[in-house]
């Protein structure tokens, strides 16, 4: 019995013995060429060469070949190509490498001299509260004696005005917390700013001593039955080394049994010498020594409050309102920062001569490479002139706003100064601002000029920190302390700068919308709680300041 086959043959009928056709004899290919009566290959050449032909098809072994042919075709077209012409590769600059602020400021300032769509910035640039109420001052003084002395400690701050400030405020703390008698700070002199001053021509040393008498014992100098042993030479006094950062708990378990033993300490350096996390007990002499005690001597004080009373008149139309810039663009930050700018071959001369002078053999040491590009776009390029009037232009500030300039001797200062100045005619200085006569006493010494631009800037309603430092880091706090816990400052975002200002694409309106989010942003960060590991001295609170809800506030306002 045959099985059956479905499928019928050519002649209609089945064939169970008839073997299937071939998958050749099915091909479209083989019908072709058996209908057009083409012979099959004869020779052996022929016959070889379909055999072979067959098997790569067969296995795709075609792929085999792919490189030869490639190659085969390159050799082929070169052989075709002239080289008498090199085609030209342009290559691009890498991002920061090149300072492109000029030319953006070129594109943009048709549009934002028209731009009338800000209004008054200065009055309500600041909208964010802290929820729930605000901060308050809350530092209280001592209403107690002190116990006897264990001993006298003297120190050395070193450094310029806020870094000597800072090691002031921690000598308090430490001298408190051992029960130790503060000598009057020594001022260590510095090759770099260069400043002789004593405490009392900064700072008020009265008030000073008044302020803190309840809670440290400070004296100005030390009794001489103690010197005596020392025979009246400070360098015979036992000096501390202390590291950086030394918890109050090494001071206690170390310097106090030493104290106790010599009755007289020396540490120097003493700048950044104390951990910012501390006891509150610790916490509370720095906020006393920083927000209440140290207060500029009085012909300090009174300038300072002189050029205050001028940038108001000066900003009339803005209700006295003004914006305080801490700039800092001098030779010696420029150099150091090793950016490059648009200055050309002099301005390279001039800073490597500067990093010669400050810091000589540290930027050309062997194998030292510097990326200035790469340190641009990590925010390290201290913006120019220009580019702070662009970024405060675009945050909206118009050119009927007051400015007043915080800063050291610009480098390049007439021709890095001029857009700023196009941009806003009502900039100041102190120099402006004062006579020659009333800066005669000051002018030159850095840590009292440094103390003139403080005063100014702490009392401006906004206050713009282009840079990092001591100096905006204390204003920071100082600000928070007396504005209800917000600093009222704005601070740039310095690496997204970096990328806007080497956009050549990008149009005011855009520029323009990324400076107001940014303005908004510091607007929001204004109120911000000390973490551990922060500066007390840019962190108020909670440690120095209270919170006070809403509703006790209008409580209070209402029973006055």
């Amino acid at each position: 019995m045959h099985a059956y086959n479905r499928l019928a043959s050519s002649s209609g009928h089945t064939s169970p013995s008839s073997p299937p056709s071939s998958p050749l004899s099915r091909s479209p290919r083989s019908r072709q060429r058996s209908k057009s009566g083409r012979p099959a290959p004869k020779t052996l050449a022929q016959r070889l060469a379909w055999i072979l032909l067959s098997v790569l098809l067969k296995r795709q072994g075609i792929f085999l070949f792919a490189p030869l042919l490639y190659i085969s075709g390159m050799l082929f077209y070169m052989g075709t190509v002239s080289f008498d012409v090199v085609p030209v590769i342009k290559h691009r600059p890498s991002p920061g490498s090149v300072y492109r602020s000029p030319q953006l400021y070129a594109k943009v300032r048709t549009e934002m001299d028209s731009d009338s769509s800000s209004g008054d910035a200065i009055s309500t640039v600041w909208k964010h509260s802290y929820k729930g109420g605000e901060w308050r001052p809350c530092t209280n003084m001592s209403s107690e004696g002190l116990p006897e002395s264990n001993g006298y400690i003297f120190v050395e701050a070193n450094g310029g005005l806020n870094q000597q400030r800072t090691s002031i405020c921690n000598a308090v703390a430490v001298a408190g917390y051992l029960n130790a008698t503060l000598v009057i700070p020594n001022f260590h002199f510095h090759s770099i700013w260069r400043d002789p001053s004593k405490f009392g021509e900064i700072y008020d040393e009265e008030y000073f001593v008044n302020t803190l008498a309840n809670d440290v014992q400070i004296v100005s100098t030390i009794p001489g039955y103690i010197m005596e042993r020392f025979d009246y030479n400070m360098s015979n006094v036992y000096n501390f080394r202390i590291k950086a950062w030394s918890s109050i708990q090494y001071y206690r378990d170390t310097v106090l049994p030493k104290l106790l033993e010599e009755k007289i300490i020396r540490i120097s350096p003493f700048a950044n010498r104390l951990s910012f996390d501390a006891p509150p007990a610790v916490q509370r002499l720095r906020c006393l020594a920083n927000y209440e005690a140290l207060r500029f001597s009085n012909p300090i004080l009174t300038l300072g409050e002189t050029l205050v009373s001028r940038m108001k008149s000066l900003s009339a139309n803005n209700s006295g309102k003004y914006i305080s810039v801490h700039l800092r663009f001098e030779e010696d930050m420029v150099a150091f920062s090793c950016c490059i700018y648009d200055g050309g071959e002099q301005e390279k001369e001039d800073m490597d001569a500067a990093r010669e002078r400050g810091w000589k053999g540290k930027f050309t040491k062997p194998g030292r490479v510097i990326r200035p590009g790469a340190i641009r776009l990590n925010g390290k390029c201290p913006l120019t002139p220009l580019e702070v009037g662009l970024v405060l232009r675009g945050m909206g500030f118009d050119k009927s706003t007051s400015i007043y300039l915080a800063s050291g001797r610009i480098y390049d200062s007439e021709r890095q100064m001029a857009p700023l100045l196009e941009m806003f005619p009502l900039l100041q200085t102190k120099d402006m601002l004062a006579s020659a006569e009333e800066l005669a006493p000051f002018q030159n010494y850095s840590s009292r000029m440094a103390a003139i631009d403080y005063t100014v800037c702490l009392h401006s309603e906004v206050f713009v920190t282009t840079q990092g430092g001591n100096f905006p880091h204390f204003l920071l706090g100082h600000r928070r302390y007396l504005y209800n816990g917000h600093s009222r400052t704005i601070r740039p975002d310095k690496r997204k700068l970096a990328l806007l200002f080497d956009n050549p694409n990008i149009g005011w309106k855009s520029f323009k919308r990324q400076m107001l989010s940014m303005r908004s942003h510091s607007d929001s960060k204004g109120i911000e709680l000390k973490r551990p590991n922060d500066s007390i001295y840019s962190f108020p609170c909670p440690d120095c300041m209270c919170k006070v809800n809403k509703t006790e506030d209008s409580r209070s306002s209402s029973g006055t």
